[in-house]
């Protein structure tokens, strides 16, 4: 599936014929029709040169989109979704030493550190039982549709090489991120937008675009951050006297400047870059379509809560229910960031207004997705790159032990829908939260299961650079089968 040993095999009249006659030659009209944009990415050999052409899995999927929410900074696991009646029972007393001899912090003092008390409360929601803080009223009683694992674990105990971790499955810079992953072993039924779409409606994720991108691979798998207000895509819109007309001559010379280059050295970043360039022309008309929201229905609005005064909430809310306008669309996966879970100090308050936020769009979502059908091919994922501790954080400095420190040894993450197991609970921790004691996952194993129920073996999915064959697993990773519905 290497894109450069295909490009090797072409010759130079059939990327010209692609590149400059077949792209260049199309008419404006056409172009905005989706059987143009096969003709577009169709050589005269009938080579699909398109990198972002649907290609077959390895077997049949379950899955066929992702939504993926991620909440960056470490939502508390033992506030929201792993209730420990111990903790609060123990709530001021320290940890053996045995216990926290091995252990690394980021700011917690060992010596004097105390387990912190929850203070919310836990019921059991749907057919199944499971628990939820009462902080998710709205998302606890979709309970028998969600699949939650309170056995995740990792590696990485500080913010930026933990989201990069769960990103891509490495701890540092340079990897392939999931969505680039999916697109370049799936590639898009979206014509007129990006497979793979990246949402960010708060306050930017540490490592911005690292987070979302395509590492090694030709930047056409690399998320697109578009915005919910305004122009959907920076610098989309043609400047003041650029007409369309021009816009089109001067892609057209362009892709003949394009298909020389590539006669000379072979690098399959040309094609990348010509395919970029003919879906920027193309979504000059579907993203302003997507973001148009005229159509939905008053109580869709309402559900979803764009109508919500606060600003956040309002630009959440807009970006779960694009989330679902872009999957209808064929989007292959959208990442929507939220920043402002690292709580170290006022945890309680904090917790209170981000669920505030995230709590009701993302259970309209479900429940839409469902409503029309989507939810049983539509992964929805709720993730973050670690935990909290049940210690308080007593960093040095602080006048009050109101948070929790970094726990990469034990955190839930929880999907509803492509083909997962809804009602299920997969995992423990401790009595305290503090280790996984039952069926541990760890990232690498989340992402295999996920790639699997995209129909692709995780370990057959490679992508061969600077001689070695990388995968988003790496050398590890074992697909979770009771997960699978």
């Amino acid at each position: 599936m290497n894109p450069l040993q295909q490009h090797f095999r072409l010759s130079r009249r059939e990327f010209l014929t692609s590149a400059a006659g077949g792209i260049g030659g199309l008419a404006l009209a056409s172009l905005l029709a989706k059987d143009a944009h096969a003709a577009a990415t169709s050589t005269a050999g009938g080579k699909d040169l398109n990198p972002l052409a649907p290609h077959a899995p390895h077997f049949a999927p379950r899955a066929t989109n992702c939504i993926f929410f991620f909440l960056s900074g470490g939502s508390s696991q033992v506030d929201l979704f792993d209730p420990k009646p111990k903790l609060n029972e123990l709530a001021g007393q320290p940890l053996p030493e045995s216990v926290l001899k091995n252990v690394r912090f980021a700011f917690i003092q060992k010596d004097s550190a105390r387990l912190m008390a929850s203070p919310r409360s836990f019921k059991q929601h749907g057919q199944c039982g499971m628990e939820f803080s009462d902080l998710l009223p709205h998302i606890a009683p979709l309970a028998d549709d969600i699949c939650m694992i309170r056995s995740m674990h990792t590696e990485p105990f500080n913010h930026h090489p933990a989201t990069i971790m769960m990103n891509s499955g490495f701890q540092r810079m340079g990897r392939p991120t999931i969505g680039s992953w999916l697109t370049y072993g799936l590639g898009s039924a979206c014509a007129d937008l990006p497979g793979y779409v990246v949402l960010e409606p708060g306050p930017g994720i540490r490592g911005g675009a690292t987070n979302w991108s395509c590492g090694f691979m030709p930047s056409t798998y690399a998320g697109v951050h578009f915005n919910t207000k305004g122009e959907p895509v920076k610098n989309l819109s043609n400047p003041e006297g650029i007409s369309t007309e021009v816009q089109r001559m001067s892609l057209d010379t362009i892709a003949k400047l394009n298909g020389r280059r590539f006669q000379h050295i072979q690098d399959p970043e040309i094609e990348s870059r010509v395919a970029s360039y003919e879906l920027a022309f193309r979504m000059q008309k579907a993203a302003p379509e997507l973001l148009d929201l005229a159509g939905e229905k008053a109580e869709t609005l309402e559900s979803y809560g764009v109508d919500r005064k606060d600003d956040l909430q309002n630009r959440f809310s807009t970006s779960a229910l694009l989330a679902r306008r872009m999957i209808e669309r064929g989007v292959r996966f959208v990442n929507v960031y939220m920043d402002g879970w690292d709580h170290h100090g006022g945890l309680n308050d904090g917790l209170v207004k981000n669920c505030g936020v995230v709590d009701q769009p993302i259970a309209a979502l479900i429940k839409d997705l469902k409503q029309r059908g989507l939810l049983d091919t539509t992964l929805v994922v709720w993730g973050t790159e670690f935990g909290r501790t049940p210690l308080g954080d007593n960093r040095i400095g602080a006048t009050a032990v109101t948070g929790r420190d970094h726990q990469p040894s034990a955190f839930t993450l929880w999907m509803a829908g492509g083909g997962v197991k809804g009602g299920l609970v997969y995992g423990a921790t401790d009595e305290l939260g503090m280790n996984v004691v039952q069926d541990p996952v760890h990232i690498n194993d989340f992402h295999a299961t996920l790639l699997h129920l995209f129909g692709l073996n995780h370990e057959a999915l490679t992508y061969r650079f600077e001689g070695r064959d990388y995968r988003l697993t790496d050398i590890a990773g074992k697909v979770v089968k009771a997960w699978l519905a």
